[in-house]
């Protein structure tokens, strides 16, 4: 399959048979692994445990309690995962679990108390153990309900822990009404006027958890039992329209923002699935929401899951993701999409819609009904953040104004370009070396910079048959730190251009003083093939993409198949490798540099 071809099932079977048939037998074969292995499991020739992934336990536990709450008990297997629970629950009991692992865990024990079940599924010392095991003060501090180290998403994790386990009778209400009442404060005061959270204390970066939290916070009013509020509604309703100008009709969520691939996808299937859930989409929306739900499950069973590993594949065969998702968590993160995928089946059946065929005609619908270019604000003020979506010919463009504060300014999936899966991606943790689709500034000093933080005056309108981005840079970030680091040595401009079939970028650097530049350079992997140099452009005979060029450059050189530590991007190997470089030279005037990327 062409890494940027892919092409769902349009006459889909409905969400509930899709689950039924495809990823309860995945959880049921990964229950037998874990129970004839025990600590000692191997998975894909490496053991599963002791690898550092602390949030495994409690994903092997909600997997338990989906698979014995799913499995009808006169069902055949039924005894056998039951007893198999206790042996899996002790296990999990001795093993380090940490946040989001403590959260899973516990809406494990709960889901198996409301299903009757808890006593049979667990064995009482077990459960002692769990009890001290399982709580929020690991990562909280219980005087000032500070975060300990971990980005914001992670209050609403701890209100769900807090307020599970007073569910379970482990502790009174106060303490998951208290962490209920910062987590809202903190999502208020961080998301500003335009209700998307910054990840970090108002420094300006936003990822597609920003879009994603509305829906996290609200699954957790639901998993535990409390009224969604009428202002979470509200954000919701506006996070649900923003995804779905993100979603394509072959089931592609958010094409940008760190640990994507699947969970891109994902990421709109919840925000959708709980919107329909809560009532926040009209009759029709909520349709063909469940419509791309369908499809984004049928894009995993027949494009992220590798039978070959048995497994989701995010790190072989050309594909990489980050560090946070790395080869230790592979049966991880197994759990984690399954889980998401049967709770959002869940929430489709209490919208009535989980066991009924989904319209065939979803990418019409998605192209009458979402508008073709969109600015989304985030962020206003001294610096700004919005995002923007373009739909062009079936094709969905997201192009991200988001990355200040620490530890993603300078990595490839938050740059400020035009990303869609299969199509245009960053190659992820790549940092400078590889600045995909940016102009890289190497000073004769040994600076880089690069194009990404310092945003401001983002103004979008229509020039004839195009639409027109357009933002200025009060200086370059240096890159090499955590941080992003403002160097007015150099101030930019810069233009976007979306046309039918072609997207165009135009930056214009100025100077201050007199600058001693060692290399001006352009980089694009990508996953047409068949390249046809000529000049300073390249016309492809395969793939999505017609023709690359630059302006402003000396020197092309095309690499195909790229070099290997080139290759991985996230949905697989890119095909071709392109490198625009300009010579060594003493630069006092502005100095425009330009590409323009056509499409079939």
């Amino acid at each position: 399959m062409c890494a940027d071809r892919y092409e769902p099932p349009l006459k889909a079977e409905s969400l509930n048979a899709l689950v039924r048939g495809e990823l309860l037998p995945q959880l049921a074969g990964y229950f037998e692994l874990l129970d004839a292995g025990g600590a000692d499991t191997r998975f894909n020739g490496e053991p599963v445990f002791g690898q550092g992934d602390v949030f495994l336990p409690g994903k092997i536990a909600i997997g338990l309690a989906h698979l014995l709450t799913l499995t009808p008990r006169d069902a055949q297997p039924y005894a056998g995962y039951l007893a198999g629970s206790r042996r899996l629950m002790a296990l999990i009991s001795t093993q380090t679990i940490e946040s989001w692992g403590i959260y899973y865990a516990l809406m494990a024990l709960n889901r198996l108390r409301k299903a009757g079940l808890l006593e049979a599924a667990v064995e009482p010392d077990c459960l002692r153990l769990l009890q001290a095991k399982l709580d929020w003060r690991h990562f909280v501090d219980e005087q000032t309900l500070r975060l300990k180290a971990l980005p914001t998403n992670y209050y609403g994790v701890a209100f769900g822990i807090a307020r599970l386990r007073m569910l379970l009778q482990w502790e009174d209400a106060s303490a998951s009404e208290t962490l209920l009442a910062k987590t809202l404060d903190h999502y208020e005061r961080y998301s500003g006027e335009f209700g998307f959270s910054d990840e970090t204390e108002g420094e300006g970066r936003f990822d597609r958890y920003s879009i994603l939290l509305a829906a996290e916070f609200c699954e957790r009013f639901i998993e535990t039992e409390l009224p969604v509020t009428p202002r979470l509604k509200t954000l919701l309703a506006q996070s649900a329209q923003l995804a779905l100008q993100c979603a394509s009709a072959a089931g592609d969520g958010f094409g940008f923002g760190r640990s994507i691939g699947p969970y891109g996808d994902t990421g709109v299937v919840e925000i959708l699935a709980t919107a329909a859930r809560l009532g926040v989409l009209d009759a029709e929306e909520a349709r063909y929401a469940y419509a791309f739900c369908v499809r984004a499950t049928a894009k995993y069973v027949d494009f992220w899951f590798d039978p070959a590993l048995n497994s989701l594949n995010l790190w072989t065969g050309g594909r990489s993701t980050d560090g946070y998702r790395g080869p230790h968590r592979m049966l991880g993160e197994n759990f984690s999409i399954i889980h998401q995928l049967l709770c959002t089946c869940e929430l489709w059946a209490a919208a009535g819609l989980a066991d009924q065929a989904p319209p065939e005609d979803l990418g019409d619908w998605l192209e009458r009904r979402q508008p073709d270019f969109r600015l989304n604000w985030f962020a206003r003020g001294h610096y700004e953040r919005a995002l923007v979506t373009r739909r062009d010919r079936g094709l969905v463009f997201t192009l991200p104004l988001i990355n200040g504060g620490v530890g993603q300014h300078d990595n490839a999936p938050y740059y400020p370009i035009p990303f869609s899966p299969r199509l245009v991606e960053g190659r992820p943790e790549s940092g400078a070396a590889h600045a995909q689709l940016l102009p890289r500034l190497a000073l004769a000093d040994g600076s880089v910079l690069l194009p990404t933080s310092f945003i401001q005056d983002i103004k979008a309108w229509r020039d004839g048959d195009e639409h027109v981005l357009s933002y200025s840079q009060p200086g370059l970030n240096r890159v090499g730190g955590r941080e992003p680091h403002l160097d007015t040595r150099v101030t930019l401009t810069t233009e976007y251009r979306f046309g039918a079939g072609r997207i165009s970028r135009i930056d214009t650097l100025h100077p201050a003083a007199p600058l001693d530049i060692a290399s001006l350079s352009l980089d694009f992997a990508c996953f047409s093939a068949g390249a046809r140099p000529q000049g300073l452009g390249v016309s492809f005979d395969t793939g999505v993409i017609a023709r690359f060029e630059a302006e402003g450059y000396e020197r092309l050189d095309v690499q195909e198949p790229p070099a290997e530590d080139l290759q991985s991007l996230t949905s697989g190997p890119s095909r071709t490798h392109l490198h625009f470089s300009g010579p060594a030279s003493q630069r006092a005037a502005p100095l425009q540099v330009r590409w323009t990327l056509s499409y079939r």
